[in-house]
């Protein structure tokens, strides 16, 4: 996507921060995603979590089920990306 931060996404955006709590956005999350999206999202995350707590790509892979190759590719987003990562995990641990 050449500009990703686009109408649409600033749109979606401004919906999750109207989430109230931890129940709403879950029923917002069921409601936005199809239960394979979802399990990739929440797949995604923990792997996040477990790269935070120094695992090894190999141990997250086999833990969450992703490939090495969406491990590597998180991992750059964590350590290179926009910083979205490390903003919520500092505010979730």
């Amino acid at each position: 996507m050449k500009n990703w931060r686009n109408k649409k996404l600033k749109n979606l955006a401004s919906a999750l921060l109207a989430v109230k709590d931890q129940n709403e956005m879950e029923n917002f999350l069921r409601d936005l995603c199809t239960l394979e999206e979802l399990e990739e999202l929440s797949s995604r995350w923990e792997v996040v979590l477990l790269l935070a707590k120094g695992e090894s790509y190999r141990e997250i892979s086999r833990k969450t089920k992703v490939s090495t190759t969406t491990v590597t590719r998180i991992a750059q987003w964590l350590n290179n990306g926009e910083g979205g990562y490390g903003a919520v995990l500092k505010r979730t641990k």
